[in-house]
């Protein structure tokens, strides 16, 4: 189940043309940018003070010690996620919690310098409220 819960959301992923999504694992840069580029979550795992300093445009921040305490911001098991830190190490452990927790599509970019594109500096921005849900 687990494996075809993983080829459907691989499937919905596809652009036409696209083909699928690489295999889950550690990606390069440029493969980095193609999967954020098709609507992958790109989840930066580094400290709020690191990510102000520069990120992944659209990235998630979500240091890699609150991962699991955080899980439910990452939407469905079954939706593919992008991650990195500095250096590897960090992304590396969110990576296998995540693995641990169920998420079937997990891709590691590992650093950010490894990033081909350009970064967007400044604080995470809060996410809109769903209908129905109350503002903090």
């Amino acid at each position: 189940m687990t494996l075809l819960a993983a080829a459907l959301g691989t499937l919905l992923l596809a652009a036409p043309g696209g083909g699928p999504l690489p295999p889950p694992g550690v990606v390069d840069g440029a493969t980095a940018q193609r999967l954020q580029a098709r609507g992958v979550t790109v989840l930066d795992v580094r400290t709020p003070m690191e990510f102000e300093a520069g990120h992944v445009p659209g990235a998630v921040n979500i240091p890699y010690d609150q991962v699991a305490a955080r899980i439910a911001e990452l939407g469905p098991r079954d939706r593919p996620v992008l991650l990195y830190c500095r250096t590897g190490r960090r992304s590396g452990i969110a990576a296998a919690e995540l693995a641990r927790l169920g998420f079937t599509a997990v891709y590691d970019f590992r650093s950010i310098s490894d990033w081909p594109g350009p970064v967007e500096q400044g604080p995470a921005r809060a996410k809109e409220p769903r209908t129905g849900e109350a503002r903090p």
